[in-house]
């Protein structure tokens, strides 16, 4: 597996407008539950069941995503920010500076509203073999009706059968916006001041103080004119400019206890080559950004679900009831693997991972910043074919055609398909504040 660093590289324009139609579809997506273009199967049911979850909350929810600067001159709204190679799969990450705006409503009132400056994160992830057949056409196994592969996904839409198929790539895998690390023009305006103000406090009050200073005194003793030479110590354009490298500082200093804290809490700085170092060991069919945005998913699927228990992906306890109350979750940018174990050819993966939080509670909107951990699991016996395949699920009990995605059950005879097979699977999921 390897590493590819790009910087200030224009997307692959086919990526490039995967991206601005994905991110640009995701308030439509979230809010009105309308189907959200290019992603993959994951992504698209979990923004699904977060607007489930705004509906049975009796949440009106506006999510607006747009361009915070100007189009860069080469014409891409999207730069290439990583890309990751393995034996199998190619994931590319986007990187564009946008903005988001969010206003809660409930019973009519605005009870939340934020506008934020974001880094967006968009994965694109390929298969480097194999083929590419979204417009291929293809019979129905069970009707005969000619369909294209992408309309078979959904079922097919003459006799309602529904398949099992592997994602069809490229598609966007994951994504997430990441506070900005830039200033702002609100933090620049406000935080300015501020340390002007209290740059000015202080050389009043240590005025007697910093004169007994030896290089201070010389300076003032040898100027030609001394009050020349107090004005540039202690006028207000020295507060002005000492007040600017007080707020730079400070905003240093506060990203920086962000970072350390992250490193802390998400326990090793090299979770990505501990991770792929072990995988590689046991296949080389694994990718860290594939995993890793298989995981977000699956934890956003579990949240936002009704009734978790019903889920295939999901084996675990029944989840708190503070989970139940989250209306919007991103992943924060920060994922930790804290361990491994492999026993009779089942991996189980334990991870740590931040997230943004907007929770209702009481008619109440509170944003917080959680570590969720999460235990996931997968069959290891079973190599990942990435060859493209579709295979219609029948019950093994009583034969009935029914899509396991949404219900691990069979609807007829109540029959459990086990995914774990072919899939990562949800194992535990607990927050920490």
């Amino acid at each position: 597996m390897g590493r590819h660093y790009q910087k200030a590289i224009p997307m692959r324009p086919a990526y490039d407008e995967k991206l601005i139609s994905f991110s640009s579809s995701l308030g439509d997506a979230i809010c009105k539950g309308k189907t959200i273009p290019y992603a993959d199967n994951d992504v698209t049911y979990t923004l699904k069941l977060q607007n489930d979850r705004l509906k049975e909350k009796n949440i009106e929810m506006d999510f607006e995503v747009f361009e915070w600067t100007n189009k860069s001159p080469v014409g891409n709204t999207f730069f290439d920010g990583e890309s990751w190679y393995d034996e199998y799969y190619k994931s590319t990450v986007g990187l564009a500076f946008l903005g988001v705006k969010r206003r809660i409503r409930q019973n009519d009132q605005i009870i939340y509203q934020d506008k934020h400056r974001r880094d967006f994160y968009g994965t694109v992830t390929d298969v480097i073999s194999g083929s590419h057949p979204d417009n291929e056409s293809i019979c129905c196994p069970n009707c005969a009706a000619v369909s294209t592969v992408e309309d078979l996904q959904n079922g097919c839409p003459y006799c309602g059968t529904q398949y099992k198929m592997d994602d069809l790539f490229p598609k966007i895998t994951g994504f997430y916006f990441f506070d900005s690390l830039r200033m702002t023009k609100k933090q620049v305006l406000i935080g300015w001041p501020v340390c002007t103000a209290v740059c000015a406090l202080v050389s009043i009050i240590c005025r007697p103080f910093l004169n007994s200073i030896p290089v201070v005194a010389d300076i003032l003793n040898s100027s030609y004119d001394p009050d020349y030479a107090v004005n540039i110590l202690y006028g207000p354009v020295a507060c002005i400019v000492w007040g600017g490298f007080f707020f730079l500082l400070l905003h240093l200093l506060f990203k920086l206890a962000r970072v350390i804290v992250d490193l802390k809490r998400m326990g090793t700085a090299k979770t990505r080559e501990r991770f792929e170092h072990r995988m590689k060991n046991i296949t080389s069919g694994f990718s860290f950004e594939y995993f890793k945005n298989k995981a977000i998913s699956l934890i956003k699927t579990a949240i936002y679900s009704k009734d978790e228990g019903e889920l295939l992906c999901y084996k675990g306890e029944p989840l708190s009831a503070e989970f139940k109350d989250i209306i919007d979750l991103n992943y924060a940018g920060t994922f930790g693997i804290m361990g491994f174990v492999e026993e009779n050819g089942i991996i189980s993966v334990e991870t740590k991972s931040y997230f943004d939080v907007l929770s209702v509670k009481d008619n109440s909107v509170s944003l917080s910043q959680p570590v969720i951990s999460a235990t996931f699991k997968r069959r290891t016996d079973i190599p990942v074919n990435l060859n493209f395949s579709m295979t219609k699920i029948d019950c093994p009990s009583c034969a009935r055609s029914f899509n396991p995605v949404k219900n691990k059950f069979c609807p007829s005879c109540g029959r459990e398909y086990e995914l774990i097979t072919d899939d990562w699977v949800l194992t535990d999921l607990k927050m920490e504040k």
